[in-house]
C-alpha cells in the first residue's frame, strides 16, 4: 500500500460528505483535485470551505457535472474519481461516466452513494425511485467497465440519530419514545468524517476492486431498543416506549405526502425491513470497511449519544 498516491478527482467537495472526503485525501497525502461550480464561490459557507482545501494543498478546477468540456480536462488529471453530491441528482453523474470512460486513464471511480445499499433494498416500491436511481449508476458503471468502488455506509449519523430515530424531533426524547416495529431489528449509523476516511483508505486498494465496501462498525449496529437503553443509561432514567407496529407505520408512510415521508420510509427499510443488516456480506462482491482498516479510528453510537446531552 506504500506506492504512489493516486491523484483524486472530487466532485460535491462542499458538501457535508464531499468536504471530509477532500480533507482525508489531503491529510493521507493524496494529490487532490476539486471541482468547482462557477456559483460556489458565491456562497460564503462553500467559499471558505473551498479556501480552506486550498489553502492544505487541494488543486481547484472551474467546472460542473453539466459541462462535459471541463469534467473532460478535470478527470485526465487524475487516476480516481469520487462523487459525493446529493441523492436526488445522482443521475447527474451519466455525462461524468461517459467522460471517464473515454479518457481511460481511471483506476477507479466511487460513485455518489453512501448510504444502504440500492441492490439489497426491500422497498423498492415504495421509496420514489430513490434507490433505484442509484442502482441504474451501477449498472451503467459496470456496464462500460469502469473500475469502481461502491461505499455502503447506511445511516449517516447526522440523520435520525440527533432525534434518536423520532420523525419531527430535533433532540432525543427525555421521557417517552416511539419504537418502530418490535424494535429488535438493527440498523447502522456512521460518522461523516469516518465515512470519509474508509472511502479514501479504500480506492487504492486492490481487496475493494469491483467490490461494494460496508460500513457495519462494531458499536454502530444497534436495534432501537438498544439505541433506547443507551440512551437511558445516559440521561439516567427510563423512558416510556410506545411501539409503532408495521401496518400503522405503513399507514402513516401513506397518509403523509412526499417528501415528508421519506424519513418514515427510510425507517422502515431500516428498522423494520432490516435492508442494512439482514443479509451476510458475500466476500466475491464485497468487503467490511472495518475489518479492513482495523487502523481507523471512529465515533461510536455511544460517543455520538453523549454530545446530545
Amino acid at each position: 500500500m506504500d506506492e504512489k498516491k493516486s491523484k483524486v478527482l472530487i466532485i460535491g467537495a462542499t458538501g457535508n460528505l464531499g468536504y471530509h472526503l477532500a480533507q482525508f485525501s489531503l491529510k493521507f497525502s493524496h494529490p487532490t483535485f476539486v471541482l468547482v461550480r462557477d456559483s460556489a464561490p458565491n456562497d460564503p459557507v462553500k467559499a471558505q470551505k473551498l479556501q480552506s482545501l486550498s489553502n492544505c494543498g487541494a488543486t481547484l478546477i472551474k467546472g460542473s457535472l453539466e459541462d462535459e468540456k471541463s469534467l473532460v480536462g478535470a478527470v485526465k488529471q487524475v487516476e480516481v474519481v469520487i462523487c459525493s453530491i446529493p441523492s436526488k441528482h445522482v443521475l447527474e453523474q451519466m455525462v461524468l461516466i461517459r467522460v471517464i470512460k473515454e479518457a481511460g486513464c481511471i483506476k477507479r471511480f466511487i460513485p455518489s452513494e453512501f448510504g444502504a445499499d440500492p441492490d439489497r433494498i426491500q422497498i423498492s416500491d415504495m421509496d420514489y425511485n430513490f434507490y433505484l436511481r442509484k442502482a441504474e449508476i451501477r449498472r451503467l458503471v459496470e456496464a462500460e467497465g469502469i473500475p469502481y468502488t461502491y461505499i455502503s455506509c447506511n445511516f449517516l449519523t447526522s440523520y435520525l440519530l440527533p432525534s434518536l430515530v423520532q420523525p419531527g424531533l430535533k433532540t432525543p426524547p427525555r421521557d417517552k419514545i416511539r419504537v418502530f416495529g418490535d424494535g429488535n431489528v438493527k440498523a447502522v449509523f456512521v460518522k461523516e468524517q469516518d465515512v470519509a476516511a474508509f472511502t479514501i483508505c479504500s480506492m487504492d486498494d486492490p481487496r475493494t476492486l469491483n467490490k461494494v465496501l460496508y460500513l457495519r462498525p462494531p458499536g454502530n449496529v444497534y436495534s432501537m431498543n438498544e439505541l433506547v437503553e443507551i440512551w437511558e443509561s445516559k440521561i439516567g432514567k427510563k423512558l416510556e416506549k410506545i411501539y409503532v407496529p408495521e401496518d400503522e407505520l405503513l399507514m402513516k408512510i401513506k397518509e403523509t405526502p412526499y417528501p415528508d415521508n421519506m424519513q418514515m420510509i427510510f425507517i422502515y427499510s431500516a428498522f423494520v425491513k432490516g435492508d442494512h443488516t439482514y443479509f451476510d456480506i458475500d466476500s466475491h462482491s464485497g468487503a467490511e470497511g472495518t475489518q479492513l482498516y482495523p487502523n481507523v479510528k471512529y465515533a461510536t453510537i455511544s460517543e455520538f449519544l453523549e454530545t446530545l446531552l
